[in-house]
């Protein structure tokens, strides 16, 4: 790198830096699609899954890249600052702190599901931001892991690793907001017997 490009990423104001990253973590996932989510089981020659598993991540990655974008493009008269010190007051602490929740979020959920990890992150996130409401904290922390679930697994049909008591208790509540009875063990027997 020459003495132009290090003065011309020094001059990159904090927002400039983080929606650059944001568009091409975006536009990087996409063109990596392939490597990224691995290909739905088959069987019979048909797949096994209602939607293609990539759906869901494609949508996500493209609508990041897109906002990302746009925003870059909203803030061009202001992206570079002469005064800008993207890391000082504790900056670079945060966006180490930032990366480590995400990273321990990425290794927890499949040991102790969806829920609970997101649940955690969220609050973690909230904190290392500066939030020090702890009912907003926790209200966010148990409403968005319980909406993204809802999102994803009936709107979306995507599968997340989550524990089976916590999928039963969702399942309960679905079947009571939508009036349909979980079949009984002794429905499920006397079935099996005929």
């Amino acid at each position: 790198m020459g003495a132009g490009s290090v003065r011309f990423l020094q001059k990159l104001t904090a927002e400039g830096w983080l929606t650059g990253v944001m568009a091409f973590v975006g536009l990087f996932g996409l063109i990596f699609m392939s490597s990224l989510v691995a290909a739905p089981k088959v069987l019979f020659g048909r797949s096994l899954t209602a939607i293609p598993p990539s759906l869901f991540p494609t949508l996500v990655l493209s609508a990041m890249a897109a906002l990302a974008l746009m925003h870059l493009y909203s803030i061009r008269k202001t992206i570079f600052s002469d005064t800008a010190k993207v890391f000082d007051g504790g900056g670079l602490r945060r966006v180490v702190m930032l990366f480590a929740v995400m990273f321990l979020y990425a290794l927890t959920m499949e040991r102790i599901g969806f829920f609970f990890s997101s649940a955690i992150a969220m609050a973690a996130v909230g904190w290392v931001s500066g939030n020090r409401s702890i009912p907003q904290i926790v209200i966010v922390s148990l409403i968005g892991p319980i909406a993204l679930y809802v999102l994803s697994t009936r709107g979306l049909a995507v599968s997340l690793p989550e524990l089976s008591w916590i999928e039963f208790l969702y399942a309960g509540v679905f079947d009571a907001f939508s009036g349909a009875e979980a079949p009984s063990a002794e429905g499920a027997t006397t079935e099996q017997d005929q």
